[in-house]
């Protein structure tokens, strides 16, 4: 089946479609007669109905389901609290034994939504009403509260806790955010979800107003690690004391243990994925779990510390010794090619249909926490678990299929643009000529030099040895920004329609797409640089990187200052030409995005910049005209001294 789909979805014959009808036809019966749909569980009570609909995700019958309940149960609340969290009980144990997958768990919550919103205009005419007792209480304990305020309060009673969560200040990445939230929401957790680019002082004030009992933070670039340990400061100053819980790709137990939990007296935990959400804030919130909980925290964070501080480092050597044990070209035999046109190309308009062939399926089951490598000719997820495997090859069509709707419906809009330019190096930097003459400059990259210690006859790399320096000949430099726009629209509109499945869904797929479009775009670029011919590579060799050449990133290991982003932007025009803009934390948004440098040099190669010591941060941030501190601000994770 997987093949038919991609055949129709990717183009690849002019008979796809036809041959999809005729694969259909396979699984009809005998005579003609089809295959019937199992419902044998339509005749259980309505209980075991919605049970299985949320354990299997399926929506077709949840609003008959759950009015029937409504009116077996008489108030609509009690639905909510017996059959249908009953059902997401039984879905919590699955997951959290392993015996669903994410995926699996975000089809129920969509399900339970959609009950919740049939569910809904009753209980807001009966809350009042049901509440009263609760209301009448509060109101005798807090005689200073309005009506409201205490109707407010007797619902979060009925709660397993709220649990604030945002994606901090200049930050716009939130898929594994919204998967945290879905997953806390399934387990009977009232979430509250304040989206992207979050300053501080609104998620304190926003705390404050609901009564929150945890607040969870999220970030993928660097800089929100910082932001994250001002969150930890400021809720110090303000007296707060509820869990604060550490998440995202940037962030890591060390850090959380070393750089945040030192400026905030409450629980500060750091959760590796949605799966260990739900334990840690149910321990978090138990009055019976929390103490041993927290003393188990502390003695990790304790130990992580003992590690940074205490354990054994690296040998590194000076700036000026790294320099002299610089890769090393010999110029004057090697002549850097050149590319067919200096200055900038744009593409307004990128067939998506062209880009799906190049996607990198592998992060996409990672984001959906499916452990393994896609095998793009077999078409399955290599894992030694095979419950994993069968899921990701179901999740995998239901992708192609949504695919195939954002291409039909014209969902997303793929903008690129990318250029070449004269350039040489200068010691650690990149400069970027004006012209051909090469005597002004246009601009200059900085890039970081290796320092840890090598073994005999290893280089310490930075990317500006891939660069003929000044007076050995002429080099260039490319760059390009690509983005994806339309993901978050989309994703919105279909949470409003409560399908949070698909919702998270769009955004994976639009940032596969960015990354695709990276890839093709690269291709294009080395053909235009010339040395690649066109058809040289097909998908599965671009996509495992068997090419000549890189496109290093901003903020990543090779470099991995954000503050080169504007920069490149810049230098290429890439905002106005591709609506792609950077936050002030240097993120790009959308964040279905992708930047960075072409490097032609056939030994180019990508590598890791760590350790970075006092003496190159001083002559990096004097090299960029900027103070040390705020030089240390953007590498702090990379810096090899406290």
């Amino acid at each position: 089946m997987l093949e038919h789909v991609e055949d129709v979805l990717l183009n690849r014959r002019p008979d796809a479609t036809e041959r999809m009808l005729e694969f259909a036809e396979r699984f009809k019966g005998v005579d003609g007669k089809k295959i019937e749909e199992d419902l044998s569980w339509r005749e259980a009570p309505v209980e075991k109905r919605l049970e299985h609909a949320l354990l299997k995700g399926i929506d077709k019958f949840i609003d008959g389901d759950t009015e029937e309940a409504r009116l077996k149960y008489g108030r609509p609340l009690k639905v909510i609290e017996g059959p249908l969290m009953d059902g997401m009980g039984v879905v919590g144990d699955l997951f959290g034994a392993g015996k669903m997958f994410l995926p699996q768990v975000v089809k129920s919550a969509r399900v339970m939504k959609k009950a919740v919103a049939w569910l809904t205009p009753f209980m807001e005419a009966e809350k009042a009403e049901f509440l009263a007792g609760d209301i009448e209480e509060i109101l005798a304990e807090k005689p200073g509260l309005t009506h409201d305020e205490a109707v407010a309060l007797a619902g979060r009673r009925r709660s397993a806790g709220r649990f604030l969560i945002a994606t901090v200040k200049g930050d716009v990445h939130d898929i594994g955010k919204n998967i945290v939230g879905v997953v806390l929401a399934c387990n009977g957790f009232e979430v509250t979800d304040m989206g992207v680019m979050v300053p501080c002082d609104k998620i304190l004030a926003k705390a404050r107003e609901l009564g929150a009992d945890v607040i969870g933070l999220s970030g993928l670039i660097t800089p929100s690690l910082d932001e994250m340990i001002h969150v930890a400061k400021e809720m110090e100053k303000a007296g707060f004391t509820v869990p604060l819980l550490i998440g995202g790709a940037t962030t890591s137990s060390t850090h959380t243990a070393v750089k945040i939990a030192q400026h905030y007296s409450g629980p500060v935990v750091h959760v590796l994925d949605a799966s260990r959400s739900v334990p840690v804030t149910t321990s978090l919130l138990s009055p019976d779990q929390k103490a041993g909980f927290v003393v188990d925290n502390n003695e990790k964070h304790r130990k992580a510390r003992e590690a940074f501080t205490g354990g054994p480092k690296k040998e590194v050597i000076g700036i000026v010794e790294a320099r002299s044990k610089a890769r090393l070209t010999d110029w004057s035999s090697y002549t850097p090619p050149v590319p067919e046109f200096t200055g900038t190309r744009v593409i307004a308009s990128q067939s998506l249909r062209e880009l799906a062939e190049y996607i990198d399926w592998t992060p996409f089951f990672h984001a959906w926490e499916l452990r393994g490598v896609w095998d793009r000719e077999a078409g399955v997820l290599k894992t030694k678990n095979e419950e994993g495997a069968k899921e990701a090859a179901k999740l995998h069509v239901e992708a192609l299929e949504l695919l195939e709707r954002v291409i039909a419906e014209k969902r997303f809009t793929a903008r690129g643009i990318y250029g070449f330019f004269p350039a040489n190096a200068d010691g650690d930097d990149i400069v970027v000529w004006n012209d051909e003459h090469r005597t002004s400059e246009k601009t200059r990259f900085h890039t970081l030099r290796q320092q840890i210690k090598k073994e005999s006859g290893k280089p310490n790399e930075a990317l500006s040895d891939y660069v003929a320096p000044q007076g050995a000949g002429k080099d260039y430099i490319g760059g390009f920004v690509v983005g994806i726009h339309g993901a978050d629209e989309w994703a919105a509109e279909l949470d409003a329609a409560h399908d949070p499945y698909n919702a998270i869904m769009a955004k994976a797929l639009a940032d596969r797409l960015a990354e695709a479009f990276a890839e093709l775009l690269h291709h294009r670029a080395r053909v235009a640089w010339g040395y690649e011919r066109p058809n040289e590579f097909g998908a599965n060799e671009l996509i495992k990187e068997l090419y000549r050449g890189i496109r290093p990133a901003p903020g990543y290991p090779a470099q991995p200052d954000h503050t080169e982003k504007p920069v490149l932007f810049d230098l290429l025009g890439a905002s106005e030409a591709t609506a792609v803009t950077l936050t002030e934390s240097c993120a790009m948004h959308p964040g279905a995005a992708v930047s960075g440098l072409y490097f032609s040099h056939p030994e180019s190669h990508y590598f890791s910049i760590s350790e970075i010591q006092k003496d190159q941060l001083e002559d990096y941030a004097h090299r960029k005209g900027m103070s040390v501190e705020e030089a240390e601000k953007w590498l702090g994770p990379w810096l090899g001294y406290a």
